[in-house]
């Protein structure tokens, strides 16, 4: 099944959650209330539990948004109202960490209103990590992406060291120390909107709503000397399910494991492998022993 949602429409005007079937059938699992939230702008995530987690950027106990977590049969579980001092309206969508929480930014609020990092459990317990003051970035309307270190990469559409705002990309670790990494000047773009994605290389790309050399946006890239990673197409599967990894180069390979547990593999291009999920199988980290290392995925493979 696939899962979305909408920011307007449903029961009560205020956004669904949906499910639709390959073939186009679709259920509506969860109507927004307001109380519980309204305009789901970002998607979901599926948790390692096999939960759905979601925000909205609107609704809640102070119409400031939500988190909320979704079964896959639509038990709907509100977990958190925001507040001006912990953010408001997040936009992007929810990453989980290797410990099982989720990490995410709201556009606005917290200390200097300049909008938040945040952690929060399963359970729906929340940590502002980090606060931002305009100078290291303001108005982050992506959501955060996981580095395979563990830290957390993401933009700001506003703030940073020009005078003028530009935007900005920073990291943050779990724990919540924010470094700046690169504030925008306008000629190398300016006000990037979306998130950032890691490529298979380990660096990170990004693009920018304008600026650049005829002022219509830019694409970049982030070096932090990280090393390649493999991709798995999809990111989950029951035993004996066809799944594609994809990497920088893969010529070679003499290993593919799921989770530790050994898979057959067929070599289709230096950047793609088909296979398997073997049985035994368990959700974690699938691995690719090359001539040149070991590279692993930098999501967890979910077997279903």
């Amino acid at each position: 099944m696939l899962y979305g949602t909408t920011s307007r429409g449903g029961a009560s005007g205020n956004g669904t959650i949906f499910q639709i079937t390959p073939s186009g059938a679709l259920t509506t699992l969860h109507s927004f209330s307001g109380t519980d939230g309204a305009n789901a702008f970002a998607g979901l995530v599926q948790a390692a539990n096999g939960m759905l987690y979601g925000t909205t950027t609107e609704g809640g106990a102070y119409n400031a948004g939500t988190i909320y977590a979704i079964g896959l049969s639509g038990a709907f579980t509100p977990l958190y109202s925001f507040d001006i001092t912990d953010g408001l309206n997040p936009y992007g969508a929810l990453v989980e960490g290797a410990n099982g929480n989720f990490y995410g930014t709201t556009n606005r609020g917290g200390a200097s209103v300049y909008g938040t990092v945040f952690r929060i459990t399963a359970t729906g317990t929340l940590t502002l990590l980090d606060s931002f003051d305009s100078t290291d970035g303001a108005q982050p309307s992506g959501g955060l992406v996981k580095g395979t270190h563990g830290d957390f990469y993401g933009t700001t559409a506003d703030g940073g060291a020009d005078f003028y705002g530009y935007g900005t990309v920073f990291q943050i670790a779990p724990t919540g120390t924010l470094t700046t990494l690169h504030s925008f000047d306008r000629a190398g773009g300016a006000a990037p909107l979306g998130g950032l994605v890691q490529g298979t290389d380990g660096n990170f790309y990004g693009t920018t709503n304008g600026g650049g050399a005829g002022e219509y946006g830019t694409v970049f890239r982030l070096s932090m000397g990280l090393g390649p990673l493999v991709k798995t197409l999809p990111a989950f599967g029951k035993v004996g399910a066809a799944v594609k990894i994809l990497g920088t180069d893969l010529t070679g390979a003499t290993s593919v494991t799921f989770n530790g547990t050994p898979a057959a593999f067929t070599i289709l291009f230096p950047t793609a492998i088909q296979t398997t999920v073997p049985s035994g199988a368990s959700t974690g980290t699938v691995q690719v022993v090359t001539p040149s290392g070991t590279i692993a995925s930098n999501m967890l493979f979910q077997v279903l």
